[in-house]
């Protein structure tokens, strides 16, 4: 699964990762529940969180989401998550993503690979944003959407993956029982040692 790409001259694929260490990418609509079971995952499996909207700050702290600005934000967290699998630290990325290229690049980039889609309707992801406080996020961000924005599901397509490894109803589910079903793939895949599956 996934190809091999040259990082500073090295083959990605052939670096000397722990076997233990993996990138698990949870992607999904923004007010899916991403961030809560990210966290929660991280947690359970002593990995990094990775979450976009920190990572902009300081990547691109003055963003157009744009699709050019959205690149250069996606291939640095997949590299930063490259280096941290590499460094034998497993790591959650915690980010819409909103075209599969950007999840892709890191696929090629990183042996172990896990991608996580957070599956919400819409209309609960909409309703969930405009009661939630901001954070890192920007606030509201369904408010403007349908006006010549960029939120992803709306003003942008939002890819989702085709054959991502997990798929969790954050509708149906608490983000506890996200999170666990997350936590049991991964343990299971690290188990089984098959660089193939995860």
């Amino acid at each position: 699964m996934g190809g091999r790409v040259q990082v500073n001259g090295a083959d990605a694929k052939d670096a000397g990762t722990d076997a233990d260490a993996c990138a698990i990418w949870i992607t999904g609509l923004p007010g899916s529940g991403k961030t809560t079971i990210a966290e929660k995952v991280a947690g359970a499996l002593g990995a990094k969180h990775l979450q976009l909207d920190r990572v902009r700050k300081v990547v691109t702290p003055d963003p157009d989401y744009s699709d050019k600005e959205r690149g250069i934000v996606y291939a640095s967290l997949a590299y930063m998550a490259y280096l941290l699998v590499d460094s034998r630290v497993s790591v959650v990325i915690d980010a819409t993503a909103n075209r599969r290229e950007y999840r892709d690049l890191a696929r090629k980039l990183i042996p172990r690979f896990i991608e996580v889609y957070v599956e919400c309707p819409i209309e609960v992801c909409m309703e969930r944003e405009r009661v939630r406080d901001a954070g890192y996020a920007p606030a509201r961000i369904y408010a403007g959407a349908g006006k010549g924005g960029t939120v992803p599901g709306v003003d942008v397509e939002y890819e989702a993956p085709l054959r991502p490894e997990v798929v969790v109803r954050s509708d149906l589910m608490d983000a506890d029982g996200c999170a666990d079903q997350i936590t049991r793939y991964v343990r299971e895949c690290t188990v089984s040692d098959n660089t193939d599956q995860c």
